[in-house]
């Protein structure tokens, strides 16, 4: 994400169209990582599992808790 598109977004500005100018081009996923990446407990449960020296990587369990999928 663009500098400018992070601080529209904590200005309020993110109901503005010329923030997503492909908006009506995405799909349901792409909404649902917009929502889920504001989400401050999903911020703070990713910051806890990137902060942890042990974590290899994403957990099963973190991935399930947050009904996260990846393609192949």
């Amino acid at each position: 994400m663009r500098e400018h598109e992070e601080s529209s977004m904590i200005s309020g500005a993110w109901r503005s169209e010329e923030v997503y100018p492909n908006a009506k081009r995405v799909e349901a996923a792409d909404i649902a990582w917009e929502w889920l990446r504001r989400d401050r407990e999903y911020q703070r449960a990713y910051q806890a599992l990137v902060s942890d020296q042990r974590s290899r990587g994403m957990t099963d369990d973190f991935r399930q808790q947050w009904g996260l999928s990846f393609r192949g």
